[in-house]
């Protein structure tokens, strides 16, 4: 097993050191991590446009959007699941490129295959016991739907680093999961809320950018709800799907390194109680010269040589 006690991400950390570290290993690994995923983006983005939302709102029958919707099932389903293994691989790089040095993004394209099949196993398993979460959450009204939503994302950041540090092994990841996601639960709840409200900014920041080019368009939407035909041709663009591919690109490596960080400051917790608790268990060490009598002092009263 590897020793990630080197891993710069291995801390117990603060928010503080935990933005700080973040933000450190994101530039550090800015240039790779920005490849890969604005390749994966550009793939996802030409295969979004399988998926005619134009033509499923021209439809104002229920019934006749749910039939078309199902024709785009499989499509939808394929930019799932390279979402899921771009994930994976940049999780693994993540994990391993900072203490293996013979780690390459090729060698985490191979490797992270062998915990694709089991992390799809646990997020169907975590998705129904997500939507029965948010069900319940519901009847506390949008707190509690809220609420079930982030406890459930932050189990899911858990998934892939304890599975890739530890065992792949689904029962053992899933009872890792709970035990770390659980060990000071409000703060790696707060953790994540916080998270999500930065990306959810940076991404609005983002979109702005990217819909100069095409302001005329997005403003004529806005403000004109019968024109929002105009907005799904814009999305069929190639300046608009590079633009938007690229800007996808910047935020899809946070939440892995998140991920990593989570689950680092949790495995280094427990690391520090184990050895705290291995030392107050040790038995005082005997040194040599505790074998021997101490030497009197001069004026003790049994000393022989004052005798």
């Amino acid at each position: 097993m590897t020793d990630f006690r080197n891993h710069p991400l291995y801390k117990v950390h603060t928010i503080d050191t935990a933005m700080n570290s973040l933000w450190d290993f994101y530039k550090k690994n800015f240039l790779v991590l920005f490849i890969m995923s604005a390749v994966f983006a550009i793939v996802m983005q030409y295969l979004s446009l399988s998926v005619d939302m134009k033509d499923i709102q021209s439809n104002p029958d229920p019934l006749i959007m749910l039939e078309k919707m199902k024709a785009f099932l499989v499509p939808m389903l394929i930019i799932s699941l390279i979402n899921l293994l771009l994930t994976t691989i940049i999780q693994h790089y993540i994990l391993f490129s900072p203490v293996d040095s013979s780690n390459s993004v090729l060698t985490s394209v191979l490797k992270s295959l062998r915990y694709f099949i089991p992390y799809l196993i646990i997020l169907i398993m975590l998705s129904f016991a997500g939507a029965f979460a948010i069900v319940i959450g519901l009847l506390a009204l949008i707190v509690g739907a809220v609420f079930a939503a982030l406890y459930i994302l932050t189990l899911y950041l858990f998934i892939l680093p304890v599975m890739m540090a530890e065992s792949p092994d689904i029962g053992r990841t899933v009872s890792r999961v709970f035990k770390l996601a659980h060990r000071d639960f409000w703060a790696n709840f707060g953790w994540v809320a916080a998270i999500i409200v930065i990306l959810l900014v940076i991404s609005l920041i983002l979109s702005g950018i990217i819909l100069l080019p095409f302001a005329g368009s997005f403003f004529k939407t806005l403000f004109n709800p019968e024109a929002a035909s105009a907005a799904i041709e814009m999305t069929k663009n190639p300046l608009f799907i590079i633009l938007s591919a690229l800007a996808n690109a910047v935020t899809i490596p946070v939440m892995p390194i998140f991920a990593t960080i989570l689950y680092f400051n949790g495995k280094a917790k427990e690391d520090k109680k184990e050895t705290e608790y291995m030392h107050s268990n040790e038995e005082p060490r005997v040194r040599v010269e505790d074998l021997y009598a101490k030497p009197y002092s001069d004026d003790h009263p049994e000393n022989p040589e004052k005798k």
